[in-house]
C-alpha cells in the first residue's frame, strides 16, 4: 500500500479508535519486517498530544495463513498480558476490511532499539550481561504462558515435521557441498526425538534482533512474533544459544553478548529447574540455519532477493552442520 493511501485510511481509523474527530495523522513511514508489511505513524490529538504507533498488515495477495495470519501474532502477544513478560500491547486488531482492506493490528511505538548495528556500543559489558539475563527471564515467562490462552494457535504439528519441513529448502540450496552432512544430521535428529520435552508457547525467532531495549538497557518488549506457535518450548532456547556459541560458526561474528552456557544457566534459573536437555534443540537450530543460509544464498545469487549478507554467512553452513552433529553425538 502506498504511503499516501495508507495515510488517508489511517485518519478515519485513528479518529474512530481515539474517539477524537479532530485527530491528525503524521509521519507515516515504512517500518521493518519480512513476513508482513509494517509501518510507523504518529497521531496528534485535538489537544496537541502526539502518540507514536506501529501498524502491521499482511502482504497483499497472499493466503492469510502461517506468518501472514496476523491473528496468530495477536493471540500470542495478548496471551502475555499479566505474565510480566515485556511486550508492546495490542491496542487495536481486527479482520474487518473497512479500514485497510486486510487484517491488521496496532501497537504503541516504544523507545529504544534492538541489539543490532551500533546500538550495543552504548552499553558496557556489565550492562549487556544484565540485558541478556533479562532476556532469558522473559523467555522463561513466555514458556510458562497457560495453554488455554493459545487456542487459536492450534496444536503442535510434530517433531518429524519440524525436521523434514526443511528438505525442500535443502534441495534448492546453493553450495550444497557445504551441507554434505545434512543427511546424517537429519537421520540422527529423527532417531533421537526428545518426546518428553515441554510443549507450550514458543516465539520462533528468539534472538537479540527481536528484543527491544531502552537506552538505559531495560528490556521493553519481545517483538516480531511471526513465527510463534505451540510446540517444544526448548526450540527457542536452542535457537538463541546457537547464535551465542562461537563454536557453531566459521564467519566473523564479533559479539559482546554472553556465551550460550550463561544464557542456558539463566534460563534454567528463571524456570526454577532443568526440565530437559537442549542438545537436540541446539542441533535442530544449527541444522535449520545452515539450510536457511543455503536457500537464501541461492535466492541472492539468482537475483530473486538481493541480500549480500548471506555471502558473509555462507562459510558457516558447514560449521552449522558439524556443530549439529556434535550435539547429537555423531
Amino acid at each position: 500500500m502506498e504511503l499516501n493511501e495508507l495515510q488517508a485510511r489511517l485518519v478515519p481509523f485513528v479518529r474512530e479508535k481515539l474517539g477524537d474527530p479532530g485527530a491528525r495523522v503524521e509521519n507515516v513511514r515504512q517500518g521493518p519486517g519480512h513476513a508482513g508489511f509494517s509501518y510507523f505513524f504518529d497521531a496528534v490529538t485535538s489537544d496537541g498530544e502526539r502518540r507514536g504507533y506501529f501498524l502491521r498488515l499482511p502482504p497483499p495477495g497472499v493466503k492469510l495463513e502461517g506468518t501472514a495470519d496476523l491473528m496468530r501474532q495477536v493471540t500470542a502477544v495478548r496471551a502475555l498480558e499479566g505474565t510480566g513478560v515485556p511486550h508492546a500491547p495490542i491496542l487495536w486488531a481486527g479482520t474487518e476490511p473497512e479500514w485497510f482492506g486486510v487484517p491488521y493490528f496496532v501497537q504503541p511505538r516504544l523507545p529504544g532499539d534492538t541489539l543490532k548495528d551500533d546500538y550495543p556500543e552504548r552499553f558496557s559489558d556489565a550492562q549487556l550481561r544484565e540485558m541478556a539475563r533479562q532476556a532469558m527471564t522473559a523467555l522463561a515467562g513466555i514458556h510458562r504462558v497457560p495453554r488455554e490462552r493459545l487456542g487459536y494457535l492450534g496444536e503442535f504439528w510434530g517433531y518429524e515435521f519440524d525436521v523434514t519441513r526443511w528438505d525442500r529448502f535443502y534441495e534448492r540450496a546453493a553450495e550444497p557441498e557445504l551441507l554434505a552432512l545434512q543427511p546424517r544430521v537429519k537421520e540422527l535428529l529423527l532417531q533421537n526425538i526428545p518426546h518428553e520435552a515441554p510443549i507450550g508457547l514458543y516465539h520462533g525467532d528468539f534472538q537479540w534482533s527481536n528484543l527491544l531495549y531502552s537506552p538505559e538497557g531495560e528490556l521493553l518488549a519481545v517483538i516480531d512474533w511471526e513465527l510463534c506457535g505451540v510446540g517444544p518450548t526448548l526450540n527457542d532456547l536452542g535457537w538463541v544459544c546457537v547464535f551465542s556459541d562461537p563454536s557453531a560458526w566459521a564467519h566473523d561474528r564479533a559479539s559482546r553478548m554472553p556465551h550460550a552456557d550463561e544464557l542456558e544457566a539463566w534460563y534454567w534459573e528463571a524456570m526454577g529447574g532443568r526440565p530437559g536437555d537442549i542438545r537436540w534443540f541446539k542441533a535442530l537450530a544449527a541444522y535449520k540455519f545452515g539450510i536457511i543460509t543455503g536457500f537464501n544464498l541461492m535466492l541472492h545469487r539468482r537475483g530473486k532477493r538481493h541480500d549480500p549478507h548471506w555471502e558473509e554467512i555462507a562459510p558457516s553452513m558447514q560449521s552449522n552442520m558439524e556443530y549439529a552433529l556434535r550435539m547429537l553425538g555423531g
